[in-house]
């Protein structure tokens, strides 16, 4: 039997690879609770999600086939008629852009992972937001059947939702076919150093999903997606090479949606956002990050405190400790990650994810900064990630 693979690069990724897994086809006969199949993604009824979850069988069996296709099947889903209140939809979408206006009339820059800062509108943290806005309205959007209850079908219970509102403008143009948070968010180079099982691992941490809060017809550019993309154990790696952007480009599809539609989808799956071709329509998505319970550590420990007394001891220790040394000790006490963070005071202007406290603290200590220089850096970085 050949041992399994520890250490993948982007030099092994293979388009002959890629298109043997999703030059596939979803039969309806194998999702018996699907409504339809088109152009590969499964869709479901709002209804019939909504009579299934107060049953526990009807809501369980609905749920197990959720997550196969979402595993090892096309990888996303459509419901249709999601929210059946179009009212508090529209409410909703009142409020998100009046957020807007607000984040315009203080000139505030929301950035974006994969498009040109400016392009859209955007809202961080618009879960948080809304809810400390209009609570009541905040409880009648988010009481929904099929948020939920796709949410525990991939994540389990105790899942962790978030949201970003992403408003696509008129003359918009398309995002560069991706994959999402975790990984999606690295570089090649940062890719390379984690473990065959962690890009496994990666999409069943988080689970994507978007709300239409208004018609979106083709020439508005609702997003583009290749089914069966997530099965492609390289894809983190894939995804920006050009060959692998020229075949998404070639065999993408596009869901025309409907207000109050959703769609999930496995992180993992390829997507971008599509240009939008019209002069007057406002494309806007609430976006949605559902993340798994289990992806914390089981202490809370206070790092920017740690940080702040271990650099002073790094700068005495001198040309005692290798560089090796040092790295591994700054790995043991700094945050080494840049999320959660608050992406209104730290958004992605120059890159996919903000500067770790681990980069600070490797910067300050080539620079020879004093003690006081990187404690004061150190406070302004921890204020940036508060909400």
């Amino acid at each position: 039997m050949e041992p399994a693979r520890i250490w993948i690069s982007d030099a092994d990724c293979r388009l002959e690879d890629f298109r043997r897994l999703v030059e596939r086809h979803a039969r309806l006969a194998d999702y018996p609770l699907a409504s339809a199949v088109h152009h590969n993604v499964l869709t479901y009824q709002g209804d019939d999600i909504r009579r299934a979850a107060p049953d526990p069988e009807r809501r369980k069996a609905l749920m197990a086939e959720w997550t196969r296709a979402l595993n090892d099947g096309p990888g996303i889903l459509l419901f249709e008629d999601a929210f059946s209140d179009l009212a508090v939809v529209d409410a909703v979408t009142d409020s998100f852009f009046a957020m807007i206006a607000e984040q315009r009339a203080s000139n505030a820059n929301a950035g974006d992972h994969f498009a040109k800062p400016g392009a859209n509108d955007r809202i961080w943290n618009a879960l948080e937001k809304l809810c400390l806005r209009d609570p009541q309205l905040f409880a009648r959007y988010y009481a929904n059947a099929a948020v939920a209850l796709v949410s525990e079908a991939w994540l389990g219970p105790c899942y962790q939702v978030t949201s970003q509102i992403n408003v696509v403008n008129p003359g918009g143009t398309a995002q560069s076919p991706h994959r999402d948070y975790h990984m999606g968010f690295q570089t090649p180079e940062v890719l390379a150093r984690f473990p065959a099982h962690a890009h496994r691992l990666s999409p069943v941490l988080t689970l994507q999903g978007a709300v239409a809060h208004c018609d979106m017809p083709i020439e508005t550019g609702p997003t583009l997606y290749l089914p069966f993309s997530q099965t492609y154990e390289l894809g983190y790696l894939a995804w920006r090479r050009p060959e692998f952007i020229e075949y998404f480009d070639k065999h993408r599809i596009q869901l025309p949606l409907a207000k109050g539609d959703a769609v999930f989808f496995n992180p993992a799956l390829f997507h971008a956002a599509g240009s939008n071709r019209t002069g007057d329509v406002k494309r806007i998505a609430n976006l949605l990050q559902v993340s798994s319970a289990y992806g914390r550590a089981m202490e809370s420990v206070d790092r920017t405190r740690m940080s702040a007394a271990l650099y002073p001891a790094l700068l005495a220790l001198g040309n005692e400790l290798s560089q090796e040394a040092y790295a591994n000790a700054i790995a043991a006490c700094a945050e080494g990650y840049s999320f959660p963070t608050n992406l209104d005071r730290d958004p992605p202007l120059h890159g996919l994810a903000p500067e770790t406290q681990a980069q600070l603290m490797h910067k300050a200590l080539v620079e020879k900064w004093p003690a006081a220089e990187f404690g004061n850096a150190l406070a302004k970085q921890a204020e940036r990630r508060l909400t």
